[in-house]
């Protein structure tokens, strides 16, 4: 992947009626304690890009949400967070994005270190076909731990914290892929919680569950907010408004508006957040 730690040109909008960010208020809340800045962030697969000069603050231990049409942009910038889009040929990166201060995208960053810390579950729950013991325990063996004691107190705690252990506490031996849609999806939680990392990326992690599962889910994420700054990727604008303290609203690959949730959806400064919010088109 290329990296240019750079800001960069400030482009054309697509539409007409849209001004350019710069400073606009519409994308600059009022962020205390910001554990990641993003500054003039563009991204192109290949020719094509995805990600225009996007400049936003993600506040520690809250929950940041992004909405937007899908192909906007939202699921590729989640990825840059833990620098998931290194795994993909021929993509480019310009601008900067620093995570306690520090930038990410500097050559020197150990990738994998940053993953430990940067924990992602996707849209499709994916357990290993292995037990639900061993689905918690892989990512701590990865790491060199191994003493059975140390794995025990690892994997009960992942999923106390993902809301799961009462459920499965008597089956921790049976395969993973006998639980449920919701469950497994804890699971994945459950997973990303047992490295201990600081931040947790959801894409979409709600979309395939019903809604007694994904009333699960958002109860657990309120929980999980205490201690981890948790960003979401979903396509589900009630969800968004239920859930997070900040949204944001993507469009086309640009940042259209950054505020307090109740501020986005109840007062939007921008037109094309009005009526995308109220079902006027995406």
């Amino acid at each position: 992947m290329e990296i240019k730690i750079s800001p960069v040109n400030e482009g054309e909008w697509m539409e007409s009626d849209v001004s350019a960010m710069g400073t606009d208020d519409a994308v600059r809340p009022e962020i205390k304690d910001a554990l990641f800045q993003i500054d003039s962030l563009s991204f192109w697969y290949r020719e094509s890009q995805a990600l225009h000069d996007i400049s936003m603050d993600i506040p520690s231990r809250q929950i940041t949400a992004y909405i937007g049409p899908s192909g906007c942009g939202k699921s590729t910038l989640l990825r840059c967070f833990n620098r998931l889009n290194d795994l993909i040929d021929e993509v480019r990166i310009e601008g900067d994005i620093r995570f306690e201060g520090a930038s990410i995208l500097d050559p020197s960053v150990e990738v994998n270190s940053l993953r430990k810390r940067i924990g992602m579950v996707f849209q499709k729950s994916n357990p290993f076909p292995k037990s639900i013991y061993e689905n918690v325990a892989y990512g701590c063996r990865i790491h060199g731990i191994r003493r059975k004691r140390d794995l025990d107190e690892i994997v009960e705690r992942g999923l106390r914290g993902a809301a799961l252990w009462d459920e499965v506490k008597d089956r921790l031996d049976e395969s993973a892929l006998g639980l449920s849609g919701g469950q497994q999806q804890r699971l994945c939680i459950a997973r990303a919680l047992s490295v201990e990392p600081d931040v947790i990326l959801l894409d979409e992690p709600c979309s395939a569950l019903d809604p007694v599962a994904t009333a699960k889910i958002e109860e657990l994420m309120q929980e999980l907010k205490k201690r981890y700054t948790l960003i979401i990727v979903t396509h589900n604008m009630q969800q968004a408004s239920r859930v997070s303290d900040f949204t944001a609203f993507l469009y086309h690959g640009r940042l259209i508006e950054y505020a307090e949730t109740k501020t986005l959806f109840i007062r939007p400064r921008k037109k094309q957040t009005e009526d995308y919010i109220t079902g006027r088109f995406g």
